[in-house]
């Protein structure tokens, strides 16, 4: 066999030297060197090699390990499944003679927890790993793991794009090999910020409003080769693509890329254009490494991907919009350089990109991590320190799989597996959908529990006629794989999906040992609460549901009956503060009721309701966040009923309670006795009697709920209970901080403690004649400020010095109140005057 003359062949001598050497290495080798294909064919003939040992050549996607294997193959002259074949989710093309199987990262999970010594492989390669998928972190930590302990021949080889070679190869104390690459110069053009302004910031509105335009553009601009389009995802592609209908020239073809698509499909897009025309290539991030799509010259970068990410604080996981790292551009843009010099567009500014991080945090520390923590405890490794990573699983994520398996029964809470953590592994399904299958099969749901999960492993198989989301109803979905037709006008079920989502039925029928029966879509709701636990929701307004965690998520009621109280959520979208539900279906009270008794409890609430300004008094029966009935409570705690009470009188504020003037003036007094002597006398502040609410208001609060009975309360009466001296501190009270004065006339007038600093007597002078010197308080020690009035209420002199003003003062007063008050005594000697109240007539003055 003789090799293509690709870059890898210079670096092959000295790989075949160093595994010959050493158990474990590193390949750094660009996109375009052929080190996917070339190295696995050159390995066969290894020394090291027994003649029917087997080569697994792990790859990120199941598109690039049909592609890779199919090359192989060809440069064998072989059909596929002769020396060279491979193994994905649902199809296998191996035989007996199979030396090199190329397969996806799960699939060596699996062959490894069925034996750890992996008798009859030779060698595994981790092709791409610079992706740093989730499973082929674990597949790294086992076979490692293996190696050290098993199979100190097994040979392991990683192989990357990227520059973390390096970092690789350190971390493993391994040698690394590097590869040139096959590379053309690729001129790389941003768009102007005047550009993408007015593209709008959300990734939908911008990629919608520059990439059919910048397609167009391209095929004008170049007339050579073909244009691979990097979008985000399945509903981009579809709203370009249909942007796109009409607007070309009929030799140009366009073609979608996923993970999905047939196989034919897969191909269709991967070959070269016929001859006289040309290929428009709309693919997701698949298309980054791995695949050589061929004849392309023109790379249109949207600059989005589509990634899960798991939020540990809520327990949800989202698929989220970001932009790409630096390097994931990089690799995109190479794309256009593979065949002769090339051309990238990126749809973002320079300023833009310069921002951009330069890579994205591997899966391991973002994703949730339920299925990792069931293999490590199928493993026999309860803490993960025991494995090697290069980057560990984060401890509060792992934690709460843990948790999330214990809840489903698949491990004990020490960590070892459950039988029924045994037989979720063996489906080749993530935790929560075997705990689907299996569950629905005990509750006589099986054929839809398997179409269920089927359903939930691919993409939607609904899309809308125009380019709104399709509804989200589950029920939906499966009316359309029962019939295969469109379960509501507006709808288009995808065929290929149709197709992919009944092989996989049919699977998982088969391993889980059920028998066919017809798919009852009304079950779809408790089916996928079996899977979704912890995404219970309840119906709170007409837009918005309450989850089962307190979360909140939109889910519109316009898609379910009025009826429609309950939900099982499988499938958020958006953002973790933020989450919309996707894919959704009811179920009712009583099949909560049955089927999770032990998530149920039956509280009593007192609380504050603040709309209605009481005590609120219920018997509740929740499933965590959700109310599943609410009855009143005749007679709640006393106590827990004073402490809510206290509670909403505090967020109420002190000002809220009822203080009329004599409980206010009394307030005051006590204010400026503090002020004088705060070590004898409690402070009387908003923020002092919120403080100490409960011990001056509490012992008035027996019996009473609302604000309404709070407002009959007797706030002095609180306040002179809570003086510590008790009988004889109110006495010190009156004596200190009398609340009158009796003054010459008689008359018992109010002293103004508004200003601790300050007491005040507002007085009419002609009550105050013969009154020489300053009335006091405080056993005399604060004479009080004295606001002496006219007739007509009105300040004519204010002074704590009352002998002085009868000395000077007075006269330039009576000098201008004859005039204005002629009626009223203005004696000449206020000292020795009559004091009196009204005029000189009315005391028999002439």
């Amino acid at each position: 066999m003789q090799l293509p003359d690709l870059p890898i062949r210079a670096a092959l001598p000295e790989l075949l030297a160093t595994l010959g050497s050493t158990n474990c290495a590193v390949l750094q080798a660009p996109p375009g060197a052929g080190k996917t294909t070339l190295v696995p064919l050159a390995l066969l003939n290894a020394p090291w090699m027994p003649p029917t040992g087997r080569i697994i050549v792990l790859e990120p996607r199941r598109l690039a390990a049909r592609a890779a294997a199919a090359r192989m193959a060809q440069l064998l002259g072989e059909p596929v499944g002769q020396t060279v074949g491979y193994r994905v989710r649902l199809e296998s093309r191996i035989s007996a003679k199979t030396r090199i199987e190329v397969a996806t990262e799960v699939i060596l999970t699996r062959m490894l927890q069925d034996d750890p010594a992996l008798e009859g492989v030779a060698a595994v390669l981790f092709d791409e790993f610079h992706e740093r998928s989730v499973q082929a972190d674990l597949g790294l930590a086992l076979a490692l793991d293996a190696q050290a302990v098993l199979r100190p021949d097994l040979r392991i080889l990683i192989m990357s794009a990227t520059l973390e070679a390096e970092r690789l190869g350190t971390w493993l104390e391994a040698p690394v090999v590097r590869s040139a690459g096959l590379q053309h110069p690729v001129s790389t053009h941003y768009l102007p910020p005047s550009r993408v302004a007015a593209a709008g910031n959300r990734p939908t509105e911008r990629l919608t409003a520059l990439v059919p335009t910048a397609i167009r553009e391209a095929l004008a601009q170049h007339e050579l080769g073909d244009v691979l389009v990097f979008l985000p995802g399945l509903a981009d592609q579809r709203r370009v693509a249909e942007r796109l209908a009409g607007t070309l020239l009929p030799t140009v073809d366009v073609h979608v890329l996923h993970g999905e698509l047939p196989a034919e499909q897969q191909d269709a897009a991967l070959r070269p254009a016929p001859a006289g025309r040309r290929k428009i290539v709309l693919a997701t991030s698949i298309a980054e490494t791995s695949l050589t799509i061929e004849g392309v010259r023109v790379v249109i970068d949207g600059g989005y991907a589509r990634v899960p990410h798991f939020e540990p604080r809520t327990g949800l996981s989202t698929l989220q919009t970001v932009p790409v790292s630096q390097a994931a551009a990089d690799q995109r843009r190479g794309r256009a350089g593979r065949l002769g010099p090339g051309t990238c567009v990126r749809l973002w500014t320079e300023a833009e990109h310069a921002d951009r991080p330069a890579h994205l945090p591997p899966e391991i520390l973002t994703a949730d991590l339920s299925s990792l923590a069931l293999e490590l405890a199928l493993w026999g490794t309860y803490d993960p320190a025991a494995l090697r990573w290069l980057d560990a699983p984060p401890a509060p994520a792992l934690a709460q799989a843990r948790d999330l398996l214990v809840r489903l029964g698949a491990i004990l809470p020490p960590g070892p597996p459950t039988p029924h953590g045994r037989a979720l592994a063996g489906l080749g399904l993530v935790p929560r959908l075997g705990h689907l299958v299996l569950r629905g099969k005990e509750a006589g749901h099986g054929s839809t529990a398997c179409a269920l999960a089927a359903l939930l492993t691919e993409r939607d198989l609904l899309r809308p006629a125009d380019s709104t989301p399709a509804p989200p109803d589950l029920r939906l979905r499966l009316e359309a794989l029962m019939t295969g037709r469109a379960p509501l006008p507006g709808l288009v079920p995808d065929s290929g999906a149709l197709h992919r989502v009944r092989e996989a039925a049919a699977v998982l029928q088969n391993r889980a040992d059920v028998p066919h029966s017809t798919i009852e879509p009304d079950t779809a709701g408790l089916l996928a609460a079996l899977a979704y636990p912890d995404r219970l929701a309840q119906r709170e307004t007409p837009e918005r549901v309450r989850l089962v965690t307190g979360q909140r998520a939109l889910l519109p009621a316009e898609h379910f009956s009025q009826e429609a109280v309950f939900f099982a959520v499988a499938h958020l979208d958006g953002n973790a503060n933020a989450p919309r539900a996707v894919l959704a279906a009811p179920l009712d009270r009583a099949e909560l009721e049955q089927h999770f008794p032990e998530l149920i409890t039956n509280t009593e609430e007192v609380r504050w309701d603040e709309a209605a300004e009481r005590v609120a008094a219920r018997r509740l029966r929740r499933l965590g966040a959700l109310t599943l009935s609410d009855q009143p409570l005749s007679q709640p705690d006393p106590a827990t009923v004073e402490e809510a009470l206290l509670h909403g009188l505090r967020r109420q504020g002190i000002a809220r309670l009822p203080w009329t003037d004599e409980a206010q003036h009394l307030r005051e007094r006590l204010a400026f006795l503090h002020h004088l002597n705060p070590a004898e006398w409690s402070d009387m502040s908003d923020a002092a009697l919120i403080l100490h609410l409960s011990e001056w208001l509490g012992p008035f609060l027996t019996g009473v709920r609302s604000i309404a009975e709070v407002n009959r309360l007797d706030l002095s009466e609180a306040l002179l209970s809570w003086l510590p001296g008790g009988w004889s501190q109110r006495q010190e009270l009156d004596r200190l901080a009398p609340s009158h004065v009796v003054v010459p006339t008689g008359s018992r007038i109010r002293i103004n403690y508004a200003d601790s600093a300050a007491p005040a007597l507002a007085v009419r002078l002609q009550e105050v004649f013969g009154l020489l010197d300053t009335p006091r308080v405080a056993g005399g020690q604060i004479p009080l400020t004295m606001h002496l009035l006219s007739p007509g209420h009105r300040p004519v002199q204010v002074t704590r010095d009352l002998r002085s003003f009868w000395a000077a003062g007075y006269f330039e007063v009576r000098k201008d109140m004859r005039g204005r008050y002629p009626k009223h005594y203005w004696p000449d000697d206020p000292l020795e005057a009559e004091p009196m109240r009204g005029t000189r007539r009315q005391n028999g003055l002439k």
